[in-house]
């Protein structure tokens, strides 16, 4: 961004996943990794586990390709300013944003990301549902030792079954190239979550993390599909189900918190 820039924004999150909300219908701002990073700092910054650029696809080059299926695409960067190809409280935030800026209406929307078109039902107030698509499982992975079930949810996650979460102390696993989620068994249909993301460490929550976490469970436990998991999570409650069809619904609130303008030239790099 150029010296002097002032940057409309909306600060939002899912299960306190939190987001920086950038509006670009037009495609006009050049963020780059330095702005993202500067924006997302939690002390110099605006702070946020990632940024989300609100941008019609055909305005895009990552969004082209889906401008015939979806007219908005979610540019999501995390937070060390790494392009991500999908987030799934992310996805959730950015259809609210949507519905309460009056860009789209409430009801089904069809979102473009680098993870592929999501089909998401957002209204004005309660949970936003997701079609996270299809999950795709993988040889196992190994994270410092102990085997993961590898499941790809339009970005890649290591599965790993622990007996406590809340044992597990600072989280920092040697596998920098996935997000690694954590899961312990609550009771039937239900576990609780801690996640590492890659390029930002833990978070309070991760949608596609909940997603990966509810699939490798149901393998485990060979539950049907169909069934409805609660996830806990360190920032509050999202529900799963892996549909007999193969694709993955994602439930879960998605909070507006503030807007305002920032002031580019007094952002200090981190």
């Amino acid at each position: 961004m150029t010296p002097g820039t002032r940057l409309r924004y909306v600060k939002g999150h899912g299960t306190e996943n939190d987001f920086v909300v950038v509006p670009d219908p037009d495609g006009l701002l050049d963020l780059t990794a330095d702005d993202v990073r500067r924006l997302c700092d939690r002390r110099a910054g605006i702070g946020a586990d990632g940024l989300l650029r609100v941008v019609q696809a055909a305005h895009v080059q990552d969004g082209a390709p889906y401008a015939d299926e979806a007219r908005w695409f979610m540019d999501y960067r995390n937070a060390d300013g790494s392009i991500a190809e999908m987030c799934g409280n992310g996805v959730r935030v950015y259809a609210r944003y949507l519905v309460e800026s009056g860009l789209a209406r409430p009801g089904h929307l069809r979102l473009a990301t680098r993870g592929g078109v999501k089909e998401v039902d957002v209204e004005f107030d309660g949970d936003v549902t997701v079609d996270m698509g299809r999950a795709v499982v993988g040889e196992s992975v190994d994270i410092d030792g102990v085997p993961g079930t590898f499941v790809d949810m339009g970005n890649p996650h290591a599965v790993v079954p622990v007996a406590s979460v809340a044992a597990l102390g600072v989280l920092d696993p040697s596998r920098k190239d996935l997000n690694v989620e954590y899961v312990e068994d609550v009771g039937p249909g239900h576990i609780r979550m801690r996640v590492h993301e890659r390029g930002v460490g833990e978070t309070r929550s991760c949608g596609t993390g909940a997603c990966a976490a509810v699939v490798a469970t149901v393998l485990r436990d060979e539950a049907p599909l169909g069934t409805t998991y609660t996830v806990d999570v360190p920032g509050g409650r999202l529900s799963v189900t892996w549909r007999e069809d193969g694709h993955v619904l994602l439930a879960g609130p998605a909070v507006l918190l503030a807007s305002g303008e920032v002031r580019c030239d007094r952002l200090e790099s981190p």
